[in-house]
């Protein structure tokens, strides 16, 4: 994994969070675990191999679609680099200025960790997020046994408040595995042109497909068998 987390620290710098909200938010803790083993990715090779999960990009949204576009070419918000290479500084920065987006931000730093890198098995990263009832939460890490995989909830995002209340405990079931259709894909965990083998990021042969679920020949891992998400309003912000 050192080609990995070498590629994973390139451009990983904090992006601030922008735009307070009104009367009546409340703080969430945002917990985006590893949870795969050496035996999640089935190779065809008769081996397995673990499913690390990159640093990401976040948003708290009131309109859909903020940190891509299903059905549609990725349009250089910086999706590409995200799920390629796990840089989700680009696509961070883009969201700031991006219409219906209250806040935004970058996770690099697993929780123990002293420095921006991937999240192996076991380890976790948390953020913070300050949202109000109808906001919805939103955010990337790329699938790094991939080329340009990601898991992300859908377009919409996940609503942190359910009938005026806020929202507590396991949301897994909203994230889904994403192809981001920028690189011809390759088998999971053994491909030459992957984040933990290439010689470089941004490499690979290039592809220009819709942003969709995946649904290619390869064998992927359950999301819930890579990743747990949990959700846990924390306090009443400040006003």
């Amino acid at each position: 994994m050192k080609n990995l987390t070498s590629i994973l620290l390139l451009a990983l710098t904090p992006v601030a969070a922008l735009a307070a909200h009104g009367k009546g938010q409340m703080q969430f803790t945002v917990r985006v675990e590893n949870v795969s083993t050496a035996g999640t990715i089935q190779l065809s090779s008769g081996m397995t191999a673990p499913a690390p999960n990159s640093p990401g990009a976040w948003v708290v949204q009131e309109k859909p679609a903020r940190l891509f576009e299903a059905g549609k070419l990725q349009r250089g918000w910086g999706l590409e680099a995200q799920a390629e290479d796990g840089d989700p500084t680009k696509l961070a920065e883009h969201c700031m200025h991006h219409e219906g987006v209250l806040s935004a931000g970058v996770f690099n730093v697993p929780v123990g960790d002293t420095k921006p890198g991937p999240a192996l098995p076991g380890k976790a990263y948390e953020f913070t997020v300050v949202a109000k009832p109808g906001d919805r939460l939103a955010f990337t890490t790329m699938f790094a046994q991939s080329n340009d995989a990601f898991l992300a909830p859908d377009e919409k995002g996940i609503a942190l408040y359910e009938k005026g209340r806020p929202v507590s405990g396991d949301v897994t079931s909203q994230i889904l595995l994403w192809d981001a259709g920028t690189e011809l894909n390759e088998e999971p965990g053994l491909g030459a042109n992957q984040a933990p083998r290439q010689a470089a990021p941004n490499t690979g042969p290039a592809e220009r497909k819709p942003v969709s679920r995946m649904g290619d020949a390869y064998r992927w891992p359950k999301v819930s068998d890579v990743i747990r998400v949990t959700i846990t309003p924390s306090q009443a912000a400040a006003n």
